[in-house]
């Protein structure tokens, strides 16, 4: 299978394209190169055969056409977003032209493509849409966990452009008859995350000794996935899902914003490797953000029944690797910082 992969330069897309390489997929990587993508997160596949490299922004609807016409690939996954809802805050625009004009755009010139080709290539052909939980909006602590059936109520600007990109997928489907899927998934973490969310701030903060940010009292919850499983969850969806369906994936591991910060802080600590002795001890409260949702929760169910998959990477077991990692791949994180990122973003979503 030959798969377009938008945004492939970003933390999950670079997850997704180095799993599908190693699964035997011809891959195009198309990423327009923002800030938060780093094609040092495909330094280990870069020259494996099958894989190429395309610097276009899906903005550009001439540059999307000519790669689908050349490269003639039997599916897209559409990963290309801005996705951080402080910076969706500050400067809403950037977002609703990448994720409601990106998505337009590729939908557009992938129908166009879609609608020339024929027989099995045309039939098999798929445009896998991945979106968040955050479209879904807010849970109180007593709600159910978000199912493929709940109602949209996007809180923050990212949101709300997530939300219109679902709908326009949705609109192209049911118009046009684009074969298409949506996946909705909650909070990744992992290898390779670019240091303005939370975690890999935790990580940074506590070993340099900074004080670490929570926003209001710390009782936000959230589902936190491991962008590995994610990555699975994605190319199981691709193989196996039905098209004209959504199916959420989530990683079955809710956490408040300040116990995870906890956590990461007791393996920074176990380690040794902190700069005080106790991390926790770094942690500052700071004034909550504007509509912050109180609870984020995935029911994975449907994936799991129709489609087998499940995460395999359970509770502390994926902070533990996370940890590690970025304790190993200072060469990948320390240029990030030398620009002053380190410390303007809380990155909680």
């Amino acid at each position: 299978m030959k798969i377009v992969v938008t945004g492939g330069a970003g933390f999950i897309g670079s997850a997704v394209i180095r799993q599908a390489v190693k699964k035997g997929f011809e891959v195009i990587n198309v990423d327009c190169l923002t800030y938060a993508a780093n094609l040092k997160n495909l330094t280990s596949i870069e020259n494996t055969t099958g894989y190429q490299f395309e610097k276009i922004d899906i903005c550009d609807a001439d540059a999307v056409r000519s790669c689908l016409s050349r490269h003639k690939p039997d599916a897209i996954m559409h990963l290309a977003a801005e996705s951080h809802v402080d910076r969706s805050i500050d400067g809403p625009g950037a977002f609703i032209q990448t994720n409601i004009v990106g998505t337009f755009n590729l939908l557009h010139e992938s129908r166009r493509y879609w609608e020339g080709l024929e027989g099995d290539s045309k039939s098999s052909f798929r445009f896998h849409h991945v979106s968040t939980d955050e479209v879904y909006g807010d849970l109180s602590m007593e709600d159910p966990a978000f199912t493929e059936e709940h109602s949209y109520d996007p809180s923050s600007p990212y949101s709300a452009s997530k939300a219109a990109s679902d709908h326009l997928v949705r609109a192209w489907a049911r118009t046009y008859g684009l074969p298409t899927v949506i996946t909705n998934c909650s909070n990744n973490y992992g290898p390779y995350q670019f240091p303005e969310k939370l975690i890999p701030v935790v990580i940074l903060k506590a070993l340099h000794g900074e004080p670490i940010p929570v926003y209001g009292a710390g009782d936000n919850v959230r589902d936190w996935l491991y962008v590995d499983d994610h990555a699975d969850g994605l190319l199981t969806v691709l193989e196996k899902g039905k098209t004209g369906e959504t199916y959420n994936i989530g990683g079955d591991n809710e956490r408040t914003n300040l116990e995870l910060v906890k956590t990461i802080c007791r393996l920074i600590d176990e380690k040794g490797v902190g700069a005080v002795k106790n991390s926790s001890s770094l942690i500052t409260f700071v004034k909550d953000r504007p509509g912050h949702d109180r609870r984020y929760a995935i029911n994975a169910e449907k994936i799991k029944d129709e489609l087998g998959w499940t995460p395999s990477v359970k509770w502390d077991e994926g902070f533990a690797q996370t940890v590690d990692w970025y304790l190993e791949n200072p060469d990948w994180w320390r240029p990030l910082l030398k620009d002053g990122m380190f410390g303007q973003r809380l990155g909680q979503k």
